[in-house]
């Protein structure tokens, strides 16, 4: 009997994935692994609309296609380990599962700082749990910190602040989201967040959390204390691949692969193994230069497609007759009246940002450029200038 194709990880990239690969004419028998005991759900609203009205697994999960209703859904079981010259995964009580094709998909975890405070005292949103603990917490008059004033903080305090709650907000960097589209577009929204009352502690980071049975104080490394009674950790993610460790494989942030999304060892393509979404490395033909990885919430389905095709190939024993990846990247956040929309990789132009159209205290858009080359596209509004700036980076691009 043939070993099955197994997918490790249970999220929106193991549903992309075996629904591009039954798509692709893969009619064996699909395992998906997933730790968490939930079906494949919609995590982008748990720091916002979700988190804002109510969260469920019921309203958020995806939908599954008619054609993957064969697959095997094997939840709450986690991968430990595989041997990829031995084409099997070892799962954590010890199992051994053999496959015939191999997908990883295992996503991110959030970023934990080191500090001398019990982990659940700083609360995190990553899974629905996460979103359900914290949804009953964000009550009027609550004092909320948070760490981190990228996206998932920023969102975070948009919602908060509609509940009623007391936000600080604090980050070692001098403006909100600075790493991913500038100190210019990040003061601006900084200024929006002040204007709905949040208070933040930019160039600081804490230094200590106290309190008895709950978190009461935090210390912030100039000697500010500030008043808490949750406190929200958001200070970015981690690839989870150690489950991928002793295989030759490169591990530095991610999983670095080929065009083809085929993990490298040795610089040489593994042909029976494709990854997805979050933890993929790759050079993206459109912008060159080094690897890049990124979790924009599109990344899951957008990478399921040559992932598929490349295995197939494989398992067909057929060349690949797909062009290599190379997608446009794409994001969006919601925070109060406020969308934000981008195209491209917006951190690849901080050294050159300009606006293009509109006013930056208003709705305007906003280009990124590399050499004076435009690399990515940002807008506050501007809705129906969406398909025009989309169009114009891709003219633009290689």
């Amino acid at each position: 009997m043939q070993s099955p194709l197994v997918i490790v990880g249970a999220g929106l990239g193991g549903l992309r994935a075996a629904e591009r690969l039954r798509a692709a004419g893969w009619e064996g028998a699909i395992v998906i692994y997933g730790t968490e005991p939930h079906l494949p759900y919609n995590r982008p609203p748990l720091s916002k609309e979700a988190l804002a009205t109510g969260i469920s697994h019921e309203r958020l999960a995806y939908r599954r296609r008619p054609a993957i209703e064969d697959v095997q859904w094997r939840l709450e079981q986690t991968v430990e380990s595989v041997d990829l010259d031995e084409h099997a995964v070892t799962l954590e009580d010890g199992t051994r599962q053999a496959y015939v094709g191999l997908v990883a998909a295992t996503g991110v975890r959030p970023r934990r700082l080191p500090l001398d405070a019990p982990l659940e005292w700083r609360q995190t949103l990553r899974t629905i749990d996460d979103g359900i603990a914290l949804r009953e917490r964000l009550t009027e008059g609550g004092r909320l910190v948070l760490i981190g004033a990228g996206f998932v903080g920023s969102e975070v305090a948009a919602t908060a602040r509609g509940h009623g709650c007391d936000v600080h907000v604090v980050d070692p960097l001098p403006e909100p989201m600075t790493r991913a589209i500038g100190e210019m577009v990040g003061g601006e929204l900084r200024r929006r967040h002040e204007s709905h009352g949040v208070t933040f502690h930019l160039g600081r980071s804490v230094a200590a959390i106290e309190g008895d049975t709950a978190p009461r104080t935090v210390h912030l490394d100039d000697g500010q204390q500030l008043t808490a009674d949750i406190v929200v950790e958001a200070v970015g993610s981690i690839p989870n691949v150690e489950w991928l460790d002793g295989n030759g494989l490169d591990l530095t942030n991610g999983v670095a692969c080929d065009e083809w999304l085929r993990p490298l060892r040795a610089d040489a393509p593994i042909p029976d193994v494709a990854a997805v979404g979050d933890i993929v490395r790759y050079v993206n033909p459109r912008f060159g230069g080094p690897p890049h990885r990124v979790e924009h919430w599109a990344m899951p389905t957008e990478t399921a497609k040559p992932a598929a095709f490349a295995l197939m190939a494989h398992l067909t024993g057929q060349p690949i007759d797909e062009e290599p990846f190379a997608p446009l990247p794409t994001f969006w956040s919601d925070q109060y009246d406020i969308r934000l929309q981008s195209f491209g990789l917006p951190e690849l132009g901080l050294d050159d940002v300009r606006v293009l159209e509109g006013d930056l205290s208003d709705e305007t858009a906003v280009g990124y450029h590399r050499d004076g080359q435009l690399v990515g596209v940002l807008m506050l509004g501007l809705s129906l200038r969406m398909k025009h700036y989309r169009t114009l980076l891709l003219e633009q691009l290689p």
